[in-house]
Protein backbone atom coordinates (compact mmCIF):
# COMPACT_ATOMS: atom_id res chain seq x y z
CA UNK A 1 0.00 0.00 0.00
CA UNK A 2 1.53 3.33 -1.06
CA UNK A 3 0.99 6.17 1.38
CA UNK A 4 2.80 9.38 2.21
CA UNK A 5 5.40 9.61 4.95
CA UNK A 6 3.05 11.77 6.99
CA UNK A 7 0.19 9.28 6.86
CA UNK A 8 2.61 6.46 7.57
CA UNK A 9 3.79 8.21 10.70
CA UNK A 10 0.17 8.72 11.73
CA UNK A 11 -0.53 5.05 11.23
CA UNK A 12 2.48 4.15 13.32
CA UNK A 13 1.44 6.53 16.09
CA UNK A 14 -1.99 4.92 16.18
CA UNK A 15 -0.43 1.48 16.47
CA UNK A 16 1.94 2.30 19.34
CA UNK A 17 -0.63 1.03 21.82
CA UNK A 18 -0.33 -2.47 20.40
CA UNK A 19 1.60 -4.84 22.61
CA UNK A 20 5.05 -5.75 21.34
CA UNK A 21 6.30 -9.29 21.38
CA UNK A 22 10.01 -8.87 20.86
CA UNK A 23 12.24 -11.69 19.76
CA UNK A 24 15.32 -11.34 21.97
CA UNK A 25 18.44 -12.76 20.40
CA UNK A 26 21.32 -12.13 22.74
CA UNK A 27 22.31 -15.18 24.69
CA UNK A 28 19.76 -17.40 22.97
CA UNK A 29 20.56 -20.58 21.11
CA UNK A 30 20.89 -20.38 17.36
CA UNK A 31 18.09 -21.36 15.00
CA UNK A 32 17.89 -25.11 14.52
CA UNK A 33 18.16 -26.03 10.85
CA UNK A 34 15.49 -28.20 9.24
CA UNK A 35 17.16 -29.40 6.00
CA UNK A 36 13.86 -30.44 4.37
CA UNK A 37 13.75 -28.46 1.09
CA UNK A 38 10.18 -29.45 0.21
CA UNK A 39 8.27 -27.24 2.62
CA UNK A 40 6.05 -24.74 0.78
CA UNK A 41 6.71 -21.05 0.51
CA UNK A 42 4.39 -19.09 2.81
CA UNK A 43 5.28 -15.42 2.30
CA UNK A 44 2.58 -13.89 0.08
CA UNK A 45 3.73 -10.28 0.33
CA UNK A 46 4.08 -7.27 2.61
CA UNK A 47 1.64 -4.57 3.68
CA UNK A 48 1.50 -1.41 5.78
CA UNK A 49 5.05 -0.37 4.89
CA UNK A 50 5.79 2.63 7.10
CA UNK A 51 8.57 5.17 7.52
CA UNK A 52 8.74 5.62 11.28
CA UNK A 53 11.68 7.93 11.98
CA UNK A 54 14.96 9.36 10.82
CA UNK A 55 17.72 7.95 13.02
CA UNK A 56 20.74 10.06 12.00
CA UNK A 57 21.53 13.54 10.73
CA UNK A 58 19.62 16.83 10.81
CA UNK A 59 15.99 16.51 11.96
CA UNK A 60 16.65 12.99 13.29
CA UNK A 61 15.09 11.69 16.50
CA UNK A 62 18.65 11.28 17.86
CA UNK A 63 20.97 14.23 18.42
CA UNK A 64 23.74 12.94 16.19
CA UNK A 65 25.20 16.44 15.75
CA UNK A 66 26.45 16.16 19.35
CA UNK A 67 28.86 13.42 18.24
CA UNK A 68 29.60 15.12 14.89
CA UNK A 69 27.49 12.86 12.69
CA UNK A 70 25.79 15.00 10.03
CA UNK A 71 25.64 12.34 7.33
CA UNK A 72 26.10 8.57 7.38
CA UNK A 73 24.63 5.37 5.96
CA UNK A 74 24.09 1.61 6.39
CA UNK A 75 23.08 0.71 9.97
CA UNK A 76 23.38 -3.06 10.22
CA UNK A 77 22.90 -4.31 13.77
CA UNK A 78 24.49 -6.73 16.22
CA UNK A 79 23.03 -7.72 19.59
CA UNK A 80 25.30 -8.10 22.62
CA UNK A 81 23.52 -8.71 25.91
CA UNK A 82 20.84 -6.05 26.27
CA UNK A 83 22.66 -3.72 23.86
CA UNK A 84 22.26 -3.43 20.12
CA UNK A 85 25.08 -1.82 18.14
CA UNK A 86 24.27 0.03 14.91
CA UNK A 87 27.17 -0.05 12.46
CA UNK A 88 27.39 2.92 10.09
CA UNK A 89 29.57 3.48 7.03
CA UNK A 90 31.40 6.56 5.76
CA UNK A 91 30.46 9.35 8.17
CA UNK A 92 30.80 13.13 7.84
CA UNK A 93 30.65 15.62 10.66
CA UNK A 94 30.36 18.68 8.45
CA UNK A 95 27.97 18.66 5.56
CA UNK A 96 26.45 21.28 3.28
CA UNK A 97 22.63 21.12 3.31
CA UNK A 98 22.70 20.88 -0.50
CA UNK A 99 25.09 17.91 -0.53
CA UNK A 100 24.02 14.65 -2.16
CA UNK A 101 25.48 11.35 -1.02
CA UNK A 102 28.72 10.82 0.80
CA UNK A 103 30.19 14.31 0.92
CA UNK A 104 31.45 16.61 3.64
CA UNK A 105 34.20 17.27 6.15
CA UNK A 106 35.48 15.42 9.22
CA UNK A 107 35.33 12.10 7.39
CA UNK A 108 35.47 8.84 9.35
CA UNK A 109 35.25 5.51 7.53
CA UNK A 110 32.83 4.03 10.06
CA UNK A 111 31.18 4.74 13.39
CA UNK A 112 28.82 2.88 15.71
CA UNK A 113 26.00 3.78 18.08
CA UNK A 114 24.48 1.54 20.72
CA UNK A 115 21.07 1.31 22.34
CA UNK A 116 19.04 -0.58 24.92
CA UNK A 117 15.77 0.64 23.37
CA UNK A 118 13.60 -2.46 22.99
CA UNK A 119 10.51 -0.75 21.55
CA UNK A 120 10.95 -0.37 17.79
CA UNK A 121 7.47 0.99 17.13
CA UNK A 122 8.45 4.65 17.54
CA UNK A 123 12.03 4.52 16.28
CA UNK A 124 15.26 3.69 18.09
CA UNK A 125 16.80 6.04 20.64
CA UNK A 126 20.58 5.76 20.87
CA UNK A 127 22.08 5.55 24.37
CA UNK A 128 25.65 6.18 23.28
CA UNK A 129 28.36 5.90 20.65
CA UNK A 130 31.82 4.46 20.30
CA UNK A 131 33.61 7.75 21.07
CA UNK A 132 37.01 9.36 20.91
CA UNK A 133 38.70 11.19 23.78
CA UNK A 134 36.56 14.32 23.36
CA UNK A 135 33.22 12.57 23.00
CA UNK A 136 32.80 12.49 19.21
CA UNK A 137 31.87 9.39 17.23
CA UNK A 138 35.11 7.53 16.52
CA UNK A 139 35.97 5.04 13.77
CA UNK A 140 36.10 1.41 14.84
CA UNK A 141 38.88 0.88 12.30
CA UNK A 142 39.91 3.84 10.16
CA UNK A 143 40.41 3.60 6.42
CA UNK A 144 43.56 4.90 4.74
CA UNK A 145 41.56 7.52 2.77
CA UNK A 146 43.75 7.18 -0.32
CA UNK A 147 42.52 8.91 -3.46
CA UNK A 148 39.90 7.00 -5.43
CA UNK A 149 41.62 5.11 -8.22
CA UNK A 150 45.11 5.46 -6.73
CA UNK A 151 45.30 1.71 -6.11
CA UNK A 152 45.34 1.92 -2.31
CA UNK A 153 42.50 1.93 0.18
CA UNK A 154 39.80 4.57 0.02
CA UNK A 155 37.87 3.43 3.08
CA UNK A 156 36.86 0.54 5.32
CA UNK A 157 33.11 -0.11 5.35
CA UNK A 158 31.48 -2.31 8.04
CA UNK A 159 29.15 -4.86 6.49
CA UNK A 160 27.79 -6.83 9.48
CA UNK A 161 28.50 -7.94 13.03
CA UNK A 162 27.95 -10.87 15.38
CA UNK A 163 28.80 -11.77 18.95
CA UNK A 164 30.33 -14.78 20.68
CA UNK A 165 29.25 -14.26 24.27
CA UNK A 166 30.36 -10.71 25.12
CA UNK A 167 32.97 -10.60 22.35
CA UNK A 168 31.88 -8.53 19.35
CA UNK A 169 33.09 -9.15 15.80
CA UNK A 170 32.51 -6.79 12.88
CA UNK A 171 33.24 -7.63 9.26
CA UNK A 172 34.41 -4.89 6.95
CA UNK A 173 35.41 -4.47 3.31
CA UNK A 174 38.48 -2.51 2.28
CA UNK A 175 37.32 -0.44 -0.70
CA UNK A 176 39.90 0.17 -3.41
CA UNK A 177 37.81 2.02 -5.98
CA UNK A 178 34.32 3.55 -6.11
CA UNK A 179 33.02 3.16 -9.67
CA UNK A 180 29.63 3.73 -11.25
CA UNK A 181 26.56 3.62 -8.96
CA UNK A 182 26.43 0.19 -7.33
CA UNK A 183 29.88 -0.81 -8.57
CA UNK A 184 33.07 -0.77 -6.53
CA UNK A 185 36.23 -2.82 -6.11
CA UNK A 186 37.60 -4.19 -2.85
CA UNK A 187 41.07 -5.11 -1.66
CA UNK A 188 39.76 -7.68 0.80
CA UNK A 189 37.22 -8.33 3.54
CA UNK A 190 38.30 -8.96 7.12
CA UNK A 191 37.23 -8.86 10.78
CA UNK A 192 37.82 -6.62 13.76
CA UNK A 193 37.06 -7.56 17.36
CA UNK A 194 36.16 -5.85 20.64
CA UNK A 195 36.52 -7.59 23.99
CA UNK A 196 35.53 -4.61 26.14
CA UNK A 197 31.95 -3.92 25.15
CA UNK A 198 32.78 -1.96 22.01
CA UNK A 199 35.09 0.63 23.59
CA UNK A 200 38.19 -0.50 21.68
CA UNK A 201 38.73 -2.54 18.52
CA UNK A 202 41.58 -4.53 16.99
CA UNK A 203 42.10 -6.46 13.74
CA UNK A 204 41.62 -10.22 13.76
CA UNK A 205 44.99 -11.23 12.37
CA UNK A 206 45.15 -13.83 9.63
CA UNK A 207 41.43 -13.92 8.76
CA UNK A 208 40.44 -12.30 5.46
CA UNK A 209 38.91 -13.03 2.08
CA UNK A 210 40.06 -11.85 -1.37
CA UNK A 211 38.55 -8.67 -2.73
CA UNK A 212 37.62 -10.39 -5.99
CA UNK A 213 35.80 -13.24 -4.24
CA UNK A 214 32.11 -13.67 -3.43
CA UNK A 215 32.94 -13.20 0.28
CA UNK A 216 33.24 -9.43 0.65
CA UNK A 217 29.92 -8.33 2.19
CA UNK A 218 28.14 -10.47 4.78
CA UNK A 219 24.90 -11.05 6.62
CA UNK A 220 25.16 -13.32 9.67
CA UNK A 221 22.97 -15.44 11.91
CA UNK A 222 23.44 -17.89 14.76
CA UNK A 223 22.53 -21.43 13.70
CA UNK A 224 22.36 -24.75 15.57
CA UNK A 225 23.11 -27.71 13.35
CA UNK A 226 24.47 -31.20 13.93
CA UNK A 227 24.57 -30.66 17.69
CA UNK A 228 26.84 -27.60 17.36
CA UNK A 229 26.46 -23.83 17.30
CA UNK A 230 27.58 -22.01 14.18
CA UNK A 231 27.76 -18.54 12.69
CA UNK A 232 26.41 -18.59 9.13
CA UNK A 233 27.52 -15.93 6.63
CA UNK A 234 25.42 -15.18 3.56
CA UNK A 235 27.94 -13.46 1.31
CA UNK A 236 28.07 -11.28 -1.79
CA UNK A 237 30.96 -9.75 -3.75
CA UNK A 238 31.86 -6.07 -3.77
CA UNK A 239 29.20 -3.88 -5.35
CA UNK A 240 25.55 -4.76 -5.93
CA UNK A 241 25.80 -7.02 -8.94
CA UNK A 242 26.43 -10.53 -7.60
CA UNK A 243 24.58 -13.51 -6.16
CA UNK A 244 24.70 -14.97 -2.65
CA UNK A 245 27.02 -17.71 -1.43
CA UNK A 246 27.19 -19.21 2.05
CA UNK A 247 29.89 -20.06 4.56
CA UNK A 248 29.96 -21.01 8.22
CA UNK A 249 32.25 -21.25 11.23
CA UNK A 250 31.80 -22.77 14.68
CA UNK A 251 30.54 -20.21 17.17
CA UNK A 252 33.69 -20.02 19.28
CA UNK A 253 36.31 -17.30 19.44
CA UNK A 254 39.07 -19.76 18.53
CA UNK A 255 37.24 -20.84 15.40
CA UNK A 256 36.22 -17.35 14.31
CA UNK A 257 39.84 -16.22 14.55
CA UNK A 258 41.18 -19.20 12.53
CA UNK A 259 40.93 -18.88 8.74
CA UNK A 260 41.09 -22.67 8.34
CA UNK A 261 37.98 -23.14 10.49
CA UNK A 262 35.67 -21.63 7.85
CA UNK A 263 33.84 -23.85 5.39
CA UNK A 264 31.80 -23.10 2.30
CA UNK A 265 28.45 -24.47 1.15
CA UNK A 266 29.16 -26.70 -1.85
CA UNK A 267 25.75 -28.18 -2.65
CA UNK A 268 23.60 -30.93 -1.18
CA UNK A 269 23.48 -34.72 -1.22
CA UNK A 270 19.73 -35.26 -0.97
CA UNK A 271 18.87 -33.12 2.03
CA UNK A 272 22.39 -33.13 3.48
CA UNK A 273 24.49 -30.03 2.83
CA UNK A 274 28.09 -30.44 1.69
CA UNK A 275 30.71 -28.12 3.18
CA UNK A 276 34.16 -27.58 1.70
CA UNK A 277 37.28 -25.99 3.11
CA UNK A 278 37.98 -24.58 -0.38
CA UNK A 279 36.37 -21.22 -1.17
CA UNK A 280 36.41 -22.13 -4.86
CA UNK A 281 33.89 -24.93 -4.19
CA UNK A 282 31.22 -22.49 -2.96
CA UNK A 283 27.91 -22.67 -4.80
CA UNK A 284 25.53 -19.77 -5.31
CA UNK A 285 22.37 -20.09 -3.21
CA UNK A 286 20.56 -16.98 -4.53
CA UNK A 287 21.06 -15.79 -8.09
CA UNK A 288 20.68 -12.15 -9.05
CA UNK A 289 22.14 -8.75 -8.32
CA UNK A 290 22.00 -8.56 -4.55
CA UNK A 291 23.04 -5.40 -2.70
CA UNK A 292 23.72 -5.02 1.04
CA UNK A 293 21.79 -8.02 2.27
CA UNK A 294 20.39 -8.96 5.66
CA UNK A 295 19.12 -12.38 6.79
CA UNK A 296 17.19 -13.54 9.85
CA UNK A 297 14.87 -16.31 10.98
CA UNK A 298 11.20 -15.34 11.01
CA UNK A 299 9.33 -17.02 13.85
CA UNK A 300 6.07 -15.83 12.27
CA UNK A 301 6.72 -17.52 8.93
CA UNK A 302 8.86 -20.36 10.29
CA UNK A 303 11.20 -19.52 7.42
CA UNK A 304 14.35 -17.54 6.77
CA UNK A 305 13.89 -14.08 5.32
CA UNK A 306 16.40 -12.03 3.35
CA UNK A 307 16.24 -8.32 2.55
CA UNK A 308 18.45 -6.47 0.07
CA UNK A 309 18.49 -3.73 -2.55
CA UNK A 310 18.40 -4.28 -6.30
CA UNK A 311 17.99 -1.79 -9.16
CA UNK A 312 16.90 0.98 -6.80
CA UNK A 313 14.25 -0.97 -4.86
CA UNK A 314 14.33 -2.92 -1.59
CA UNK A 315 13.20 -6.54 -1.70
CA UNK A 316 12.38 -9.40 0.65
CA UNK A 317 12.31 -13.12 -0.05
CA UNK A 318 11.95 -16.26 2.04
CA UNK A 319 14.20 -19.29 2.34
CA UNK A 320 13.16 -22.80 3.34
CA UNK A 321 16.68 -23.63 4.53
CA UNK A 322 19.76 -21.38 4.81
CA UNK A 323 20.87 -22.65 1.40
CA UNK A 324 17.41 -22.61 -0.13
CA UNK A 325 15.30 -22.97 -1.99
CA UNK A 326 14.72 -19.23 -1.81
CA UNK A 327 11.42 -17.79 -3.04
CA UNK A 328 10.74 -15.05 -5.53
CA UNK A 329 11.72 -11.49 -4.71
CA UNK A 330 8.87 -9.39 -3.28
CA UNK A 331 9.14 -5.60 -3.35
CA UNK A 332 9.52 -4.24 0.17
CA UNK A 333 10.09 -0.51 -0.48
CA UNK A 334 9.83 1.17 -3.87
CA UNK A 335 12.60 3.34 -5.20
CA UNK A 336 9.95 5.45 -6.94
CA UNK A 337 8.73 6.56 -3.53
CA UNK A 338 12.16 6.63 -1.88
CA UNK A 339 14.75 7.45 -4.56
CA UNK A 340 18.29 6.38 -3.78
CA UNK A 341 17.34 3.77 -1.19
CA UNK A 342 19.68 0.93 -0.20
CA UNK A 343 20.70 -1.31 2.70
CA UNK A 344 17.47 -2.62 4.27
CA UNK A 345 18.84 -4.28 7.43
CA UNK A 346 16.82 -6.53 9.74
CA UNK A 347 17.35 -7.54 13.36
CA UNK A 348 15.37 -10.41 14.96
CA UNK A 349 15.28 -8.38 18.18
CA UNK A 350 13.08 -5.81 16.44
CA UNK A 351 9.80 -7.48 15.55
CA UNK A 352 6.32 -7.23 17.03
CA UNK A 353 2.89 -8.89 16.91
CA UNK A 354 4.33 -12.41 17.16
CA UNK A 355 6.86 -11.54 14.46
CA UNK A 356 4.34 -10.50 11.82
CA UNK A 357 5.69 -6.92 11.90
CA UNK A 358 9.34 -6.45 11.04
CA UNK A 359 11.44 -3.30 11.55
CA UNK A 360 14.49 -2.36 9.53
CA UNK A 361 16.97 0.40 8.77
CA UNK A 362 17.05 1.91 5.30
CA UNK A 363 19.60 4.35 3.88
CA UNK A 364 18.64 7.16 1.49
CA UNK A 365 21.40 8.50 -0.73
CA UNK A 366 20.08 12.03 -1.19
CA UNK A 367 19.93 13.05 2.47
CA UNK A 368 22.70 10.48 3.11
CA UNK A 369 21.25 9.32 6.39
CA UNK A 370 19.58 6.30 7.96
CA UNK A 371 15.85 5.86 8.48
CA UNK A 372 13.70 3.40 10.45
CA UNK A 373 10.89 1.50 8.71
CA UNK A 374 8.37 -1.21 9.47
CA UNK A 375 6.33 -3.63 7.37
CA UNK A 376 3.79 -6.37 7.98
CA UNK A 377 4.46 -9.82 6.58
CA UNK A 378 1.51 -11.38 4.73
CA UNK A 379 1.44 -15.13 5.30
CA UNK A 380 -0.40 -17.51 3.00
CA UNK A 381 -3.65 -18.68 4.50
Amino acid sequence: MSVTSASRRAAVAASVVLALVLAGCAGSAGVSVDPNPDKPFVLDGVSEVAEIAQLTGPDAMNDTAAVSVAGTDLGSMVNVGDRTFFLFGDTFGERDPESIGGQGGFWRSNVAAWTTDDDPSDGISFDGWVEDDIGLAAPLVEGDHDANGAGGEVTKIPTYGFAIGETIYVSYMSVKFWGEPGAWDANRSALIVSRDGGESWAPVDGVEWPGDSNFVQFATAEVHEGGEDWIYFWSIPSGRFGGVQLMRVRATEDAVEDQDAYSYFAGVDGETPRWSSDLEDAETVVEGTIGELSVMWSTYLDRWIMTYSDAGNAYIREGVTPWGPWGQAIELVSGDEYPGLYSPYLNPRYVSDDGSTIYFTLSLWGPYNVFWFSADLVRAG
